[in-house]
């Protein structure tokens, strides 16, 4: 079987032989919770941003009240496991990033959903779990499977996706147009492009996220998995400092060095508002950039950018990752806080939250005429998904301190000229398997 195909068929069987949704109750399923206040983690990202525009139709219908508590992600984890590991927290209903999920459920501390889609009271008859995007479910949602976190034997569905994204490359046409330039196919037209631009425009070649941490080990992610590298090999050992590691440092390193100034500090904020604002020619990251692009209050550049496949290196590869919404084991509502996260996931709020600018998570939303018609990229997008992989990163429980403590300081010093690129992932392979037989992996 291909791999989408039995992606596909283990999002019907995620719960083992399916489940079964009765529509006796739907009409009554909010009665029992009316009156009742989800409090809702939520980040600074531009997917909820949308979801906020939306929000009070939520409380309208059902009478359920919503409140958020709105934190940037890089505040988000630590106080979502403060709140986790209290009796009662103050969280029925968390956005979490992916690199989390593993994690939580490893700590005890999130919900499996097959309990609350099983249940007929409050599951929605309606709502078609295989029309949300596969590989956003497998990405975002599944835990237990193949290495612990691929879709597959053991599989367990604890979130569901919200903010997903792969990744597609963004460019100025006009610029392009100007110079007739044509678009990258592949790394080698890629990085001749990354000077070309620099030299004949005199604005940023590519914004990308650059800055110590998460973000820097992102953005040379985005180069390590078309260029045919991985992180750990079969048996999680380092790999990362291949030639194909290496080749990806070098190639952010060229990005650094052509980019708008200031990109080794960039996170995803600021790589995002480099683009907006003008100063770079081309973007490699995120498809939730789109709904930016096209408002006008935000941007710069609106109706003078196109959109690509990511380019091709020794295979087609994009990211998977983004955000997701989960439930805490010790939510004071976790009913409601299930009705509103099946609610925002539903096919009619998926739509609506991308009217307003959200990132679709669901088949049927990027195939609505009407919506392709608004946003013609879903095109590119829908094509991108195809190459996404769910294994672009080791979403295992130990990595956020990996990414953190080891890749994202190494990385970093290579992007600040402190060390080659060689140096850098040479010097992290040690560090790296010292964490990882702490974790208990025998490497």
């Amino acid at each position: 079987m291909q791999r989408r195909d039995f992606i596909q068929t283990s999002a019907a069987t995620v719960f083992g032989a399916g489940f079964s949704l009765s529509g006796a109750h739907a009409q009554n399923r909010y009665a029992k919770y009316a009156g009742q206040t989800v409090t809702m983690s939520i980040p600074s990202h531009p997917h909820y941003d949308a979801m906020l525009k939306i929000l009070p139709e939520f409380t309208k219908e059902t009478g359920i009240k919503v409140e958020t508590d709105r934190l940037a992600i890089g505040r988000m984890k630590d106080k979502q496991l403060l709140e986790m590991s209290k009796p009662k927290g103050d969280y029925d209903l968390c956005c979490y990033v992916v690199m989390w999920k593993t994690e939580y459920v490893s700590k005890n501390l999130v919900h499996e959903l097959e309990p609350f889609f099983k249940n007929a009271a409050i599951a929605d008859p309606a709502y078609d779990l295989k029309d949300i995007i596969p590989i956003y479910l497998e990405n975002l949602g599944l835990v237990g499977g193949p290495k612990g976190y691929l879709a597959g034997p053991g599989a367990k569905l604890y979130g569901l996706p919200y903010g997903a994204e792969t990744s597609v490359l963004a460019y100025r046409n006009d610029i392009f147009a100007k110079h007739n330039l044509k678009v990258p196919e592949n790394y080698t037209q890629f990085r001749e492009l990354l000077h070309t631009l620099k030299d004949k425009e005199g604005i940023g070649a590519l914004a990308s996220r650059g800055q110590a941490g998460h973000q820097a080990v992102h953005a040379w992610l985005l180069h390590l998995n078309p260029l045919g590298g991985s992180v750990f090999d079969a048996q999680w050992r380092p790999r990362f400092n291949d030639k194909a590691g290496i080749d990806a440092l070098k190639f952010l390193q060229e990005v650094v060095a052509t980019g708008p100034a200031g990109i080794a500090g960039y996170g995803q904020g600021e790589s995002n508002t480099a683009f907006l604002q003008g100063q770079a020619a081309m973007y490699l990251d995120s498809t939730s950039l789109a709904g930016l692009v096209n408002d006008p209050s935000k941007s710069k550049v609106a109706g003078k950018v196109s959109w690509a496949l990511h380019p091709m290196g020794a295979r087609r590869a994009s990211q998977s990752g983004g955000l997701g919404l989960t439930i805490p084991k010790n939510a004071k509502n976790a009913d409601a806080a299930f009705l509103l996260m099946q609610w925002l996931t539903s096919k009619q709020q998926d739509k609506a939250v991308t009217r307003v600018g959200g990132a679709p998570v669901r088949n049927s939303t990027m195939s609505d005429v009407d919506l392709v018609r608004q946003y013609p990229e879903f095109i590119t997008f829908k094509e991108a998904l195809k190459y996404s992989n769910p294994d672009w990163r080791p979403i295992i429980a130990v990595w956020d301190k990996i990414n953190v403590q080891a890749l994202g300081v190494g990385i970093s010093e290579a992007l600040t000229g402190k060390k080659t690129a060689e140096a850098a992932l040479n010097d992290l392979v040690a560090p790296v398997t010292q964490i990882m037989r702490e974790a208990g992996y025998k490497v």
